[in-house]
């Protein structure tokens, strides 16, 4: 080029640059979010500042992404270089946030991040490799506005004569100068992010002055209104739970008496023990009925054994909090008896965000390590998914077995074209575990602190029933006419036809749905012929995100989170339980409820709630803690976070709230609750604090432990 033409820029110029780039950074990750909201665009974001009336928050997301321009400047010394980069990375984030609310109607969050780091294929692995539909459109519109936006560097570049954009006479001070800036641009934008979600704190504040006002309960809400960098930088360093008013050594001493007095008076009409039967929790990957999604029909029925089943024995809808994903949520809710509601909206993971830190971590599967057999889990996929296999050690789990163990890969079968493991091996590796008492091969062994976990006196060298946790993965999220001779067809009762690739998802899945029931005939079939006793604890985690057509009614947003679960004891179990009955005489019809009122709370319930369930299913002692879920769910049979709706308008029922069913289905409004009912709920929110954030006074209280048979 014609060196007459080139010249130094100056200061100026730069400036302006900056500012332009950092802007078009901002309405590019704006643009990601912005999709469901079409009268929305990130131009009208930005906008907001100049007419909203003291709406700032694009003033503050200007900060947050110039803070990271400003460190790739200081870092590299190269404006146009720096800036060249900058658009890569953001339109690269910009493409995956919005392939991640395509599929799973929440933004990219802190947690994506470290699960991919660790090899986990879950969260935006799972996004980026199902490519969900719209993602063509968006890569190549985001790539058109990088290349623009390159094109433009790479002509400054030529024009500009400045080599270096901050020269010294000597380079290593100038390095050392660079550096410094590098650092406390960075250093500002941790300090930023580690206090962002504490209310009363510096930066809390410094960003309400900026019109910040958080959505928590809705990240994409959150995202659209405060902006997509504040909006991650919030989730970075979550708050567990505020602390409770009461909470004190003094007041869970009380919560622990209390629910003592309620576990000895329901186990003395209970006459047999959790730890002599093997309970078997299955959580099936996105298994639900199509049939009750609104809107939609099938040519036949997808689950014929499970719905017959659910008729004969403890069973009805599980409200989840995920649609479309979320499976380790509800995993841990299921686990460990703890309840997603009344974490603080900004824990959004807990096996990412929680449990990694816990220092005392009980779950359920540690009454069967003090005093049955052990327990062990399976996953026929990836150990690194949401980190199960850190945590499972956390837990206490004996022996973790995923898809490269040979307990599964010896025997792995895939079904058609399907790339996931099939139910049927699932079913296979955990018949195998219970036939084999000594259940190992090979797979990596665990500690847990079982000190506090007791029952009946007994220890885990004797004989016993175990727990064996299955976490399935054939139903999981790509439903692309992956089976042979499906004979499901799905149609529209609304008048509207089903859009084509709705239509082949849906077909996809049904089938899917029937093989799992087919499958689990099978199993049920070959636990019912073992001696010794076993319980199946079954549910499905949510549904799939298949449901355009029904997730266009803001009507379907809690129907789209009822899944089904069942209860079910082989007839070695069902003796066992009808022994331990008879062992504790006539007081036993008075063991908590009637009957018909069991079957009305049974009708619906959430994950938090099933074990304690399954107790009472078999006729098994408890501890104070499952008293109180006992008791918990009597008065609110179902809970979960805000339930999010995925439809165009993104609305939620109800408003940024928990949400609380009776044994009806219908929402209860808490405010108007019983005095009892609300007890219990604060009750909830001790126990949950003490376990997670608190000082963990319970440990040491005797809280998790199951009451001996000679406390009756």
């Amino acid at each position: 080029m014609n060196s007459k033409i080139r010249t130094w820029f100056p200061w100026w110029a730069y400036v302006v640059a900056f500012v332009l780039f950092a802007t078009a950074g901002v309405a590019m990750l704006q643009w990601s979010v912005m999709i469901v909201r079409a009268h929305v665009t990130p131009w009208e974001f930005v906008a907001k500042t100049f007419t909203g009336g003291g709406q700032y928050q694009f003033l503050l997301n200007l900060i947050v992404v110039g803070a990271v321009y400003a460190v790739l400047v200081f870092a590299t010394n190269r404006f146009w270089i720096a800036s060249g980069l900058f658009v890569v990375v953001i339109g690269v984030i910009a493409v995956f946030e919005r392939m991640k609310v395509l599929v799973r109607s929440e933004t990219i969050r802190p947690t994506d991040i470290t699960l991919m780091a660790s090899g986990g294929a879950g969260g935006m692995g799972d996004t980026v490799t199902n490519m969900p539909a719209g993602s063509t459109d968006a890569i190549v519109q985001m790539s058109v506005t990088v290349a623009i936006l390159l094109v433009a560097c790479i002509t400054a570049a030529l024009f500009d004569t400045r080599r270096s954009l901050i020269a010294t006479p000597r380079r290593f001070v100038g390095r050392v100068r660079r550096g410094i800036a590098a650092v406390l641009c960075a250093s500002l934008l941790v300090a930023f992010s580690a206090d962002l979600g504490t209310s009363g704190s510096w930066a809390n504040s410094f960003a309400a002055g900026f019109g910040d006002r958080a959505k928590l309960w809705d990240s994409i809400a959150d995202a659209q209104s405060n902006g997509v960098a504040v909006g991650f930088l919030r989730l970075a360093r979550p708050k567990v739970m505020d602390e409770p008013a009461g909470y004190s050594e003094a007041t869970m001493r009380d919560v622990a008496q209390r629910y003592a007095k309620q576990a000895a008076t329901i186990n003395a009409t209970r006459g047999a023990d959790l730890a002599d039967s093997t309970v078997v929790m299955i959580l099936s990957e996105s298994f639900s009925d199509p049939t009750r999604v609104p809107g939609v029909a099938l040519n036949d029925d997808p689950m014929p054994y499970i719905r017959a089943l659910k008729k004969t024995t403890t069973s009805g809808l599980m409200l989840s909090s995920g649609y479309g994903g979320g499976t380790a949520n509800l995993e841990f809710q299921a686990l460990t008896g703890l309840s997603m509601t009344n974490f603080d909206a900004s824990l959004s993971s807990p096996y990412q965000q929680l449990v990694p830190q816990m220092s005392w971590a009980p779950s359920f599967n540690q009454i069967w390590n003090a005093g049955g057999a052990g327990s062990e889990a399976v996953h026929p996929y990836n150990p690194a998914l949401y980190s199960r296999s850190t945590n499972y050690r956390k837990f206490g789990f004996g022996a973790f077995y995923s898809q490269d163990d040979p307990l599964i890969a010896k025997q792995a079968k895939r079904i058609d074209r399907s790339h996931y493991i099939s139910d049927e091996t699932s079913y296979d590796s955990v018949l195998k575990l219970i036939e084999d008492k000594a259940g190992a091969s090979g797979a990596d062994g665990a500690t847990a602190d079982t000190a506090t976990v007791k029952t009946s006196n007994k220890t885990t060298s004797e004989s016993g029933g175990r727990f064996i946790q299955l976490v399935t993965m054939q139903n999981h999220m790509g439903y692309d006419n992956w089976y042979n001779d499906n004979q499901f067809k799905a149609s529209s009762t609304t008048g509207t036809p089903l859009a084509a690739d709705e239509r082949m998802h849906i077909d996809t899945y049904a089938k899917g749905m029937n093989y799992t029931d087919q499958y689990t005939k099978a199993f049920l079939d070959k636990l019912d012929a073992l001696s010794k006793p076993v319980t199946v604890i079954f549910y499905g985690d949510h549904l799939p995100s298949i449901y355009k057509h029904a997730s266009a009614d803001d009507r379907n947003s809690i129907p789209l989170h009822e899944t089904d679960y069942f209860i079910w004891s082989n007839k070695a179990g069902r003796e066992a339980a009808r022994k331990a009955e008879a062992a504790v005489g006539e007081g036993a019809a008075a063991s908590g409820v009637a009957a018909a009122d069991s079957v009305a709370e049974n009708a619906y319930t959430s994950p938090n709630y099933l074990l304690a369930q399954a107790a009472a299913h078999m006729d098994a002692r408890i501890s104070p803690y499952l008293a109180f879920l006992t008791a918990m769910h009597r008065a609110v049979p179902a809970m979960e976070p805000p339930v999010v709706n995925v439809t165009q308008g993104w609305t939620r029922i109800p408003d940024g709230t928990p949400l609380y069913l009776d044994a009806n289905g219908k929402q209860i409004d808490v405010a108007h609750a019983s005095a009892a009912t609300k007890q219990l709920l604060s009750d909830y929110r001790l126990i949950q604090y003490d376990i997670t954030a608190g000082k963990g006074y319970l440990r040491g209280l005797g809280f998790m432990d199951v009451l001996a048979a000679s406390a009756r």
